[in-house]
């Protein structure tokens, strides 16, 4: 049986009777003191009525084409702030395995400057300072500017902090707030994003976002989009993609992975080394988790287990990812992070013509694993569409015997593609026809996720598309955990595979 299958809310609650009040109630479980909204009960009811239907979606919806062009440098978006050597382009990202720390990037154009953080809980009282480090490079004919990079750690768990970089008149004052501690039933809000850009689209998807009330978000990878450029033009693109995300990044974490769009492999250019501009530019905490490269990395934070792959990076047996994965499910402990969640750029299951099949070989060397550990959820982007999958999983074929085609299996993850954030090579809007077994709900529009974490055994997820700049809830379900409800599918081996016979459809 496959489920839960889409569930938009407008037509759904209408089908079950039930009023659409998304107001908050109080909802107290006597054990655990928990604080439930309304719209997750209403999400459980409609998660059971899923698990009878069948049919995945293909969207009938078709957008007016906004123009999939960067907006021009001179837009306000991109505006340089004002000072002499003014830091710009901030942005954070966690930095260690806990959440008690952040890295706070910046860069100065003209000069170094200061490389000191100044930091602490009270608006413009900064009773801390930190000191960081500095670089710059050199991409073809373009040279950076100057590159800070500053650790931030020791910090109290779920506390506002302000911070200052800069000097005199052109200093630049901004504040994050942590993430609670490490509980099996804190409560987060985390946002996904994919194959972003600076397009229309993209100021569109990132202003949704900001509305959205996310704390954290999960980038799985396309950035900037400078690789569209040539010779000094792709350096001012990372600086424009720079300034046009500072308004989120400079306030949250977003751990983000690298895309092919970063790899960056230019011998034309006589730049041959791979992920270059992107690894000066986007730190990751990866030594934390015992990983030799920051392409791929583990950080928890709340009660989520966040594990980062890099797509364009070896993984097969006896490299150094495929042995750092290993390891690090083992270190996985569902009961203190129930939540298991991996994201990566290039989607394992996919039902787009483009790149289609492409995550083929990074499955068969990873899939099975994700399903052994029961992970929750696996985001990618590189498809510029979306698409959600049923659990299912392909792990038993052997060659010499076995299925050889995905089947329903309660232990595999939901498998999420999110590629839609608005860059300028368009949407993918040609699905594979019949509609695969697999594929819950498709949709060739833009838009970004949120995934809401209520406790340890639910979480709430909606797609939001931008439709033609409004922000509409598409697809939204109630996420059951992996670790924590072991026994709430009932489904047997028999039902489950005379369900997904070969001649069977749904």
């Amino acid at each position: 049986m496959y489920g839960p299958a889409d569930i938009t809310i407008e037509s759904e609650f209408k089908c079950l009777g039930i009023v659409a009040d998304l107001d908050i109630i109080i909802l107290k479980d006597k054990k655990m003191g928990l604080v439930i909204p309304k719209l997750v009960v209403i999400g459980y009811v409609l998660f059971s009525f899923a698990n009878s239907v069948y049919a995945g979606v293909t969207s009938s919806f078709i957008r007016s084409e906004w123009p999939s062009v960067d907006i021009p440098l001179d837009n306000e978006v991109f505006e340089i702030p004002s000072g002499y050597n003014a830091p710009e382009q901030v942005h954070i990202t966690q930095g260690d395995y806990d959440g008690k720390a952040v890295i706070i990037i910046w860069v100065t154009p003209i000069e170094p400057g200061s490389n000191q953080v100044r930091y602490g809980k009270s608006e413009k009282k900064y009773d801390f300072t930190a000191e960081g480090t500095v670089k710059n490079y050199t991409f073809y004919n373009y040279t950076s500017g100057y590159i800070h990079q500053c650790l931030v750690n020791d910090l109290e768990y779920d506390t506002k902090y302000f911070y200052e970089i800069g000097e005199g008149d052109s200093a630049r004052s901004f504040w994050f707030q942590t993430p609670p501690k490490i509980d099996p039933n804190a409560s987060h809000k985390f946002g996904i994003i994919g194959d972003l850009g600076q397009t229309y689209n993209s100021l569109s998807t990132l202003e949704h976002y900001i509305e959205s009330g996310a704390q954290t978000v999960l980038h799985v990878g396309d950035l900037s989009y400078a690789d569209r450029y040539t010779y000094h033009d792709m350096g001012v693109r990372w600086d424009s993609y720079g300034r046009f995300v500072e308004k989120v990044q400079a306030y949250q974490p977003w751990i983000w992975t690298a895309g092919n769009h970063e790899i960056e492999y230019m011998p034309y250019m006589n730049e041959v080394v791979p992920f270059k501009q992107y690894l000066y530019r986007y730190p990751t905490p990866y030594a934390a988790s015992e990983s030799s490269s920051p392409l791929w990395y583990a950080v928890r934070r709340a009660s989520a287990h966040i594990i980062v792959l890099s797509s364009y990076s070896p993984f097969v047996k006896y490299t150094p990812q495929y042995e750092w994965l290993e390891a690090e499910f083992k270190k996985v402990d569902r009961k203190k992070t129930p939540w298991l969640i991996v994201i990566m750029h290039t989607p394992i299951y996919n039902s787009n013509s483009a790149h289609y099949m492409e995550g083929e070989s990074m499955r068969a060397a990873f899939e099975s694993w994700f399903v052994q550990y029961k992970v929750d959820v696996i985001f990618a982007g590189h498809v510029h569409a979306y698409e959600r999958s049923y659990r299912i999983s392909n792990i038993h074929y052997n060659i010499t015997g076995g299925i050889s085609y995905p089947v329903p299996d309660k232990s595999a993850p939901v498998y999420i593609t999110v590629g839609d954030g608005g860059n300028q090579e368009g949407l993918a809007s040609r699905f594979n026809d019949p509609q695969p077994d697999y594929s819950a709900f498709r949709e060739a529009s833009y838009g970004h996720s949120t995934l809401e974490i209520m406790n340890k055994t639910h979480a709430f997820y909606h797609w939001n598309r931008n439709d033609d700049g409004k922000k509409v809830a598409t697809d939204a379900f109630v996420l059951q955990n992996q670790y924590w409800n072991k026994s709430s599918k009932k489904e047997t081996e028999k039902e489950l595979y005379a369900h997904n016979r070969p001649d069977s459809r749904t």
